[in-house]
Parts: C-alpha cells; sequence; structure tokens
C-alpha cells in the first residue's frame, strides 16, 4: 500500500464465523415471516440495510485496515470504532424489524433479560463503560499485543453498540421507554463521555497511547497521530446533532397532532352538549303546550 502503510489482509476465522451466522439467522427469520405471516411487509430498504450494516462490519474487520489499527496508526483504529458504533449498529438495528425479532423476545428468559438490557441509562452506562475500558492505556496495549483481545475488543463495543442505539432506532416498541423529548437528551448526555476522551485526545499534547509504528513516508508524529483520532472520535457527537433533529420535529409533529386530536374531541363533545340542550328545550317546549 501507498505510504508505507501495510497491505497484509488479516485472518479472523471468528469474525467471520460472527459475520456469516448473523446473515443466515437474518434470512431465515426473513424466510419465516414471509411464508407464514403474509400480511407483515419488510421493506428492501430495511433487508439493504442490514446487509449494508454486515458489508460494514466486514471491511472495517476483515480487511488490512485491520493490520493498520493495531500495528501502524491509532487513527485507523478510530475509523473502525466510529464505522462499527456510528454506522454498523444503527444500520443492522433498523434493518432488523420486530417481526424477526419477535420470537426470540417471546422466550421468558430473553424477555427478563431484554427487559434489564433496554433500560436506557443502562445502554448509555454500559457503553460509555465498555468503551472508556477498552481505550484505557494498560488494557488497551495489551490488546494490541495480541490480536484475539484485539477482536474481542472489536466484537465488544460493536455489541454494546447495539444496546445504546436501542433507544431511538430499536424495533420492539414495548422495549423502547423514552419518548421524543427523552430521546433527545439521551442523545445529548449519552455522548458527552466519549467526545470527553476526543477533547483529551485532541488538546493534552501529551502522548497517551505510544505503541504505534507509525511509517517515515507519512511524515506525521505520534501526537499528530492521536490528535487526528480524537477529532474524528468527535463525528458520533455530529452524527449525534443529525439524529437530534429529526427526533425534535417528529416531537412537534406529535404535540401538533396530540393538540388537534384533543381540539377533536373538545369540539365534538360541545357538539353533543349543544345538541342535548336542544333535544331538551323541544321536550321542555312541548310539555308546557301540553299544560297549557
Amino acid at each position: 500500500m501507498p505510504f508505507g502503510l501495510s497491505s497484509v489482509w488479516p485472518w479472523r476465522p471468528a469474525i467471520i464465523l460472527l459475520l456469516l451466522v448473523l446473515c443466515i439467522l437474518y434470512v431465515w427469520r426473513l424466510r419465516a415471516v414471509r411464508q407464514k405471516q403474509a400480511d407483515v411487509h419488510i421493506s428492501r430498504w430495511r433487508v439493504f440495510s442490514f446487509f449494508f450494516g454486515i458489508l460494514l462490519m466486514a471491511l472495517a474487520l476483515l480487511t488490512p485496515l485491520d493490520t493498520i489499527a493495531r500495528t501502524q496508526l491509532f487513527l485507523a483504529h478510530m475509523i473502525q470504532v466510529i464505522i462499527l458504533t456510528t454506522f454498523c449498529a444503527p444500520l443492522i438495528l433498523i434493518g432488523t424489524p420486530e417481526a424477526l425479532l419477535r420470537p426470540a423476545m417471546n422466550v421468558p428468559v430473553a424477555r427478563g433479560l431484554a427487559r434489564l438490557l433496554t433500560l436506557p441509562l443502562a445502554d448509555s452506562i454500559i457503553f460509555n463503560l465498555v468503551f472508556l475500558l477498552w481505550h484505557a492505556p494498560l488494557i488497551y496495549h495489551a490488546a494490541l499485543r495480541n490480536e484475539s483481545w484485539y477482536q474481542v475488543e472489536m466484537v465488544s463495543i460493536f455489541l454494546v453498540s447495539l444496546l445504546n442505539w436501542w433507544p431511538i432506532v430499536g424495533s420492539v416498541h414495548e422495549y423502547r421507554r423514552l419518548g421524543y423529548p427523552m430521546q433527545i437528551l439521551y442523545t445529548f448526555f449519552d455522548g458527552l463521555p466519549i467526545d470527553t476522551l476526543a477533547f483529551v485526545l485532541v488538546y493534552t499534547g501529551v502522548v497517551i497511547y505510544p505503541y504505534y509504528a507509525i511509517p517515515a513516508q507519512l511524515g506525521i508524529s505520534t501526537n499528530a497521530d492521536q490528535a487526528a483520532a480524537g477529532a474524528l472520535l468527535l463525528l458520533p457527537g455530529v452524527v449525534d446533532f443529525i439524529v437530534m433533529s429529526p427526533l425534535f420535529f417528529r416531537w412537534l409533529e406529535h404535540m401538533e397532532r396530540q393538540t388537534r386530536l384533543a381540539d377533536q374531541r373538545r369540539q365534538a363533545l360541545l357538539e353533543e352538549q349543544e345538541e342535548e340542550i336542544v333535544l331538551y328545550d323541544g321536550t321542555g317546549d312541548a310539555k308546557w303546550g301540553e299544560n297549557f
């Protein structure tokens, strides 16, 4: 590859097996739903979303990007992380509608586990804790020295990012507990710990991860590599803002719809009361005429 970057394709049988299992389970459930639930429609864009997320995972974990991320550039590692957490996780969740997940959710053990793992506060804490622990210098260095541990790091970060995105794009509605205002607050506060790490990487001026053999052809220092990685880590914050904008407008639309329904109910009640008054007055007049 140019600039002295590695062109070695990593051999990751565990990752390949994981992606194959996900694809096989998805296709199996998709066929089952289409055969047994003809009234349920799963759109093509959802199927595309799922497989596009799987493709991005393969590009992040099974190409020379993985080798560069472990040995040469911390920036490449952050590219991997952002692909997995900011793109793959929501794409796969969006591509997995309720009809595909419902049988698993009906299993008592899975139902109880889902109730626990889809609590928004727990999701945010688990994601941020796992992410920050893996990037503690000593733990991260150990993962770089051991390819298996590095795979565990990447897969675990991906899995907890699924939990992290669930309160926003999860498809099983009884496990999505947040209304639009709380979704906006969740999206805003959830990213603050990662943004803090990003600012530290950009502005600290101290090399926190001096473990990479940066190719001389690139002409960048370890500090510059770390600062660039920190700047890239701010990208999820931009995505959060992009996510918050439609949530805000959906909230306004929901409020407008609720106000319109309330006005309609109030108008219907007034009309009903007027009819009762007219009916009562008519009955009263008739009785008065009879007595007269």
